[in-house]
């Protein structure tokens, strides 16, 4: 049983009807998930507002109602008024979960792009020093030993809660976090003190209906994190970057290639060898030592000077660094596959024009023999996405294989022609073939000496979505199955 009145002691409210002076069993703000003697707290949404439901969620066994505009409940109810229920609902979680975030420290990343590679190589250094780390993210929730697929970058304020309270429980002393915009925007991430906010990048995005109104409110949302952190750490190559801090209530420290940064990368070269492609730098400012990195491009530059930035935090050692950095992966970023070594096979998430357009712009710039890129587009979506990608990779790829991603309620056949009149607008050479697992193996197949195959668009996915079904598929079995079949 939880002290309603304990529970609501960060906010300001106002009591509407009946006390605070009672005691609930549970905290809910699904009105599905109503129990007895709960305390209820109604969500304005996209497709529905529960405050419709306050009477039902009484009804259902609510003692307690929070909500922003008084509501209809029978008598003995408890309404409490606030500005903003999702606000509330982030305090109220924090309270209800006994303040787990102030038993770690927790690290928040913002931006359009690297949140979640970045994620990942802070975790493995702290991991790699004997640090316990959780992650909260895109592909997955870690807790412990146990990895739990995400649903959305940010989760709920309650789920960010409950899954700190449970990495204070297996004994996490640290956890890593992507903070997106939509996350600050709808208050998921109200009242955690972050330790440290990091900023990579920002370029529209995430702007529409349902999202962000425009750029600016995209910018204003990334900014907030720099106003609930201690350390701020951020790209100051990136335009933005003096417009997301601005407002600050943090200390900053910044990264980059600038001379101005305090932790900067100079005579950055590319690295091959067999089925290998990698970067090497030389760090300078606040740290110096040559790093090495097995993965490619300047962004993957960027990503490790912000791991590198955040464990400075830490004590961590130069060797626990460079040891961490080198067997950092991340699942569908830039994933490299060991196929052979007479050409490098890679998995990425690129699966919109601008990222297809970077990682292909990124590979082009280690010279392969060809570069090969395999995608498809997702199904009942934006058509303009698939002429847009087949533009693209029929600029820039040697050899295209068009193929199914998520063909969802739609023809594949279908998304494919599309995909082929974005890439009839180049002289890219392509071929067509439905079934991605052929697709895979044409490509391994045919693999020449000196080759990047690149195999865009699922990333960390392990489905193929067809007819509102989830069908079993991971790239990485794909190619194994190719690869046995190949042979036998």
């Amino acid at each position: 049983m939880r002290a309603v009145r304990e529970l609501l002691k960060e906010l300001e409210y106002e009591v509407l009807s009946g006390s605070v002076d009672l005691n609930v069993n549970d905290l809910v703000y699904n009105t599905a998930k109503v129990t007895k003697e709960c305390l209820f707290v109604c969500i304005k949404g996209m497709a529905f507002d529960s405050h419709e439901a306050a009477a039902k969620a009484a009804e259902a066994g609510a003692v307690v109602i929070v909500a922003e505009r008084p509501v209809e409940v029978p008598e003995g109810i408890t309404v409490v008024l606030v500005k903003d229920t999702r606000y509330a609902l982030a305090l109220i979680s924090e309270a209800y979960f006994d303040y787990p975030a102030r038993k770690l420290k927790v690290i928040g990343i913002t931006g359009t792009k690297g949140k979640t590679t970045t994620a990942f190589m802070i975790r493995s250094i702290l991991e790699h020093a004997g640090i316990s780390t959780g992650l909260i993210g895109t592909i997955e929730t870690i807790i412990g030993e146990r990895h739990i697929p995400a649903d959305n970058t940010t989760p709920e304020s309650y789920a960010i809660q409950e899954d700190f309270a449970q990495m204070v429980a297996a004994g996490c002393k640290v956890v890593v976090m992507e903070v997106s915009s939509q996350g600050l925007k709808l208050h998921r991430t109200a009242g955690i003190q972050f330790d440290l906010g990091i900023f990579t990048n920002l370029a529209p995005d995430h702007i529409g209906p349902g999202e962000h109104e425009d750029f600016e409110e995209y910018l204003e949302c990334k900014s907030r994190l720099f106003r609930q952190c201690k350390v701020g750490i951020a790209n100051i190559d990136d335009e933005h970057c003096s417009q997301v801090l601005k407002g600050h209530t943090c200390k900053i420290e910044t990264y980059g290639f600038s001379q101005e940064a305090d932790l900067r990368a100079s005579r950055m070269e590319l690295v091959t060898g067999p089925g290998y492609l990698g970067v090497s730098y030389q760090l300078s400012g606040l740290e110096n030592f040559p790093v090495e990195i097995d993965l490619p491009g300047r962004f993957s530059v960027y990503n490790s000077l912000v791991a590198i930035a955040v464990c400075r935090h830490f004590d961590i050692s130069e060797e626990d660094i460079l040891d961490a950095l080198k067997r950092a992966k991340t699942k569908g970023r830039i994933e490299r596959i060991e196929v052979s070594d007479e050409f490098t096979l890679m998995i990425d998430y690129a699966h919109n024009a601008m990222s297809l357009e970077s990682l292909l712009t990124t590979l082009r710039e280690y010279h392969p023999k060809r570069l090969v890129c395999v995608f498809g587009c997702g199904g009942n979506r934006s058509r303009l996405r698939r002429f847009e990608m087949g533009e693209v990779s029929g600029r820039l790829a040697d050899l295209t294989v068009i193929t199914s991603d998520n063909p969802r309620f739609e023809e594949p056949q279908a998304i494919i022609d599309d995909i082929k009149i974005g890439m009839g607008k180049t002289d890219g050479a392509y071929v067509e073939i439905i079934d991605r697992k052929e697709a895979i193996r044409y490509v391994i197949e045919h693999g020449c000496p000196g080759d990047v195959i690149v195999l865009a668009g699922k990333g960390h996915e392990d489905y193929q979505e067809i007819r509102g079904v989830k069908y079993p598929m991971d790239e990485r079995i794909l190619i194994r199955e190719v690869q046995k079949e190949l042979a036998e």
